[in-house]
Formats: structure tokens, C-alpha cells, sequence
């Protein structure tokens, strides 16, 4: 049985970036990737803002980046703005790149876990290793302690017989039909003839028609003049989005297993992003001495605890989103948030609103009545305490 200092169960976006950022700062650790997939990274597109990160994480970070952009467009039925600030992109291409790079040999794909504690894995194959800790990285894992509603979404990469004459991503056009819920499509201009096309709903929970998103989609690049030639990668993700939730209570379900990404709740709870959260965690890790599985736990807990109660606030816009009012008006909340600042949007995805943001978003009178959808998530979910 061989052991290492460091085993990373699932090799997703939050444990690659503690293994990158851990060979860059202590690269005598022995640290051993276990990945479920043919690849580290899966098959995704993970994106983030300019100012959702420091100078010095944006630094370390570059080497990912496979896309950036000079600002961003909104299109709502009443609102159309061009947003400030770059827009960067990550493909899991790249991500696999990097991480086969990195870990050589202690990068294992087409691995199926059948047990594993705080320090130790067995395999399907009969292999077992063991470590001072084991990470588990492999995704948001559901459960009665938090109540989510969920960002589903399918996007599809194209290139167009034309060049498709956008400059900047369309981060959200909600003057799509609104269907069932909240509904916008995500554009990002990849190359001068390539487009990711992405058919995203905020629904209650229910799962999205694959074929339906995919004719959808087809629709939209119709109406926008783009010919579809060639469709080079199809991804499918549901985001969740929390509402509410019993923090204690969800650490205890992980019985002292220490956990990272969306595995330990760190994402926004409004746009369901994770990078930002990864990467700070990534930079925390890189700073420790001690690799206990222990330890980790408690460090990781910590990190998480800060940040949900930062978040609280979020998860009351998120509860204003998807309870208060019909579901085919939701949109009228991220158009109202939209006519904001410059400054208290950059924050607020950056998960960073000040009290004085926070009031600017409450002031006057909003498109959904907040002390119905504060009621409706008491009424939804009585046991469930946010704090």
C-alpha cells in the first residue's frame, strides 16, 4: 500500500488548483490525483470576472487562462448595457494540459472509489493507498441541509460558416422567452468563427430538456444570423443556487472527511461560479504546514463557515429570485440589479458587497415583495435556519 502526504479524490477545478498551487509552493509534498474521468477537468467551461481576484491570484492563475475579453454585454427586455472590466475563461482542455503536466504518474484516470476515509482510498481494481489526508473534490454532493434551487444549463460550441462580428461575451439576454423560470442565454465569442452557446434556466429543480435546450439554441443563433457549421463540444451542468441552509449541520454530514469546492459548499450562491472560492482555497492550502487530515478539516471548515456568513445576504436575493412572485417575472429582479454601478456589480460577483451595496439593492421598491419571499422559505423549509 503506498502512501503519499496528499490524495486528491476527483481531479475537478478545486482540487487542481490545490495541486497546482501546492507544486508551486511546496513541491517536495507527494500528492496523488484520483480522477473518475478519461481526464483531469471533465468537460467544462469555468469563467470568472477581473475582480474577483487579486493581482497575485490572478498571477498564479494565468497559466490557465485560455480567454479573456474587455467587457461584457446585458440585454433585458428595458436594459441594454455594456459592462466594464475583463471576463476570463478556463476550458478543461487546458485544465488537463496542466494537470497531466504536474502530476506525471501521480495523476490516476478511469479510477472508481468503492471506499475511502480521511485517510485512505480503496479502488474497484483492488489498489489502496493511503495519505496524512484525503481531499474529496468530486462535486456538489445534495442533502437535506440545504435548501437550493439550481442554475441549469446546456451550452453547445459551434463555429459558424460567417464570423460572428461579437467583440465581448453576452453574459445574460433574458429577452429570451422565459419558459418556466428565469431564463437567459450565455454567449462567448471563442474565436472570430466559434461561439460556446448556453441555454441556462434558474428553475425550482426540475431537469432540463436536453433536446428541447438544443433546439433552442439552434433558434437563437438563427435569429441572431449565425449559420451553425460544425458543433465541437456539448456541456451540461445544474449549478446550485442556496436559499437557505443549516450550516452545522452540513459540515456534520461530512463526519470530519475533509472536502473542497462545491463538495464543501464554496461557490456563489447567486451565480453559482466556483473559481473564486477555488482559488482562494488553493492559496490557503498552499500556506499550511501541517497536512493532517485533521487539520485540513478544521481549516476547511473554517474557510467555509467565513464564507457563508458573508453569503447571507445572497441567499436572501436568491430567495426574492425564485419564491416571491410568478416564475416568469424573475428576470425583472436581475434587470433591476443591473441598472446599478459599475463598482457594486464588480463586487457583488466578486461575493464582496458592502452594507452600502447591500442597501442600494433593497432601496425602493423592488420588482418582487421581500418579506414574501422571506416568509416563503420559513413556510418551504421551517427547519432550516440561516445562519
Amino acid at each position: 500500500m503506498k502512501a503519499y502526504d496528499l490524495i486528491l479524490l476527483g481531479g475537478g477545478l478545486a482540487n487542481g488548483l490545490i495541486a497546482w498551487r501546492l507544486k508551486q509552493r511546496q513541491p517536495s509534498l507527494n500528492i496523488l490525483m484520483l480522477e473518475s474521468g478519461a481526464q483531469a477537468g471533465g468537460n467544462h467551461t469555468w469563467s470568472f470576472h477581473q475582480g474577483d481576484l487579486t493581482a497575485e491570484q490572478h498571477a498564479w492563475l494565468a497559466p490557465f487562462v485560455v480567454h479573456r475579453w474587455a467587457g461584457y454585454d446585458i440585454h433585458f427586455p428595458a436594459l441594454t448595457r455594456t459592462l466594464p472590466g475583463d471576463y476570463l475563461t478556463v476550458t478543461s482542455e487546458r485544465f488537463a494540459e496542466i494537470m497531466a503536466a504536474t502530476l506525471g504518474k501521480n495523476l490516476l484516470t478511469h479510477c472508481t472509489v468503492t471506499r475511502f476515509t480521511p485517510t485512505s482510498v480503496q479502488l474497484a481494481d483492488g489498489q489502496c493507498f493511503t495519505a496524512k489526508a484525503v481531499i474529496d473534490g468530486r462535486g456538489y454532493q445534495s442533502g437535506e441541509n440545504l435548501k437550493i434551487g439550481s442554475q441549469a444549463f446546456l451550452g453547445q460550441q459551434w463555429r459558424l460558416k460567417f464570423p460572428h462580428g461579437l467583440t465581448r461575451p453576452i453574459l445574460m439576454d433574458a429577452t429570451v422567452d422565459q419558459l418556466a423560470g428565469y431564463r437567459f442565454v450565455y454567449t462567448l465569442p471563442l474565436t472570430a468563427d466559434s461561439l460556446l452557446i448556453e441555454d441556462t434556466h434558474y428553475i425550482d429543480g426540475a431537469a432540463l430538456d436536453a433536446e428541447a435546450a438544443r433546439q433552442r439554441i439552434s433558434d437563437y443563433a438563427n435569429e441572431k444570423g449565425w449559420q451553425l457549421a460544425e458543433l465541437q463540444r456539448e456541456e451540461q451542468g445544474n449549478l446550485p443556487i442556496t436559499l437557505a441552509g443549516d450550516f452545522p449541520a452540513f459540515w456534520r454530514q461530512r463526519a470530519e472527511q475533509p472536502c473542497s469546492g462545491m463538495r464543501a459548499g464554496l461557490f456563489h450562491p447567486t451565480t453559482g461560479y466556483s473559481l473564486p472560492s477555488a482559488v482562494k482555497l488553493a492559496n490557503l492550502m498552499a500556506e499550511q504546514t501541517h497536512f493532517d487530515s485533521g487539520s485540513l478539516s478544521a481549516l476547511i471548515r473554517q474557510f467555509a463557515a467565513k464564507q457563508w456568513r458573508q453569503q447571507r445576504f445572497f441567499r436572501l436575493l436568491n430567495r426574492m429570485l425564485f419564491l416571491a412572485g410568478p416564475p416568469d417575472k424573475r428576470w425583472q429582479v436581475m434587470q433591476r440589479f443591473y441598472r446599478l454601478n459599475d463598482g457594486l456589480i464588480e463586487r457583488f460577483y466578486a461575493g464582496q458587497p458592502t452594507v452600502i451595496d447591500m442597501a442600494r439593492i433593497l432601496t425602493g421598491k423592488p420588482p418582487v415583495p421581500v418579506g414574501e419571499a422571506v416568509q416563503a422559505v420559513l413556510k418551504k423549509t421551517p427547519r432550516l435556519r440561516d445562519f
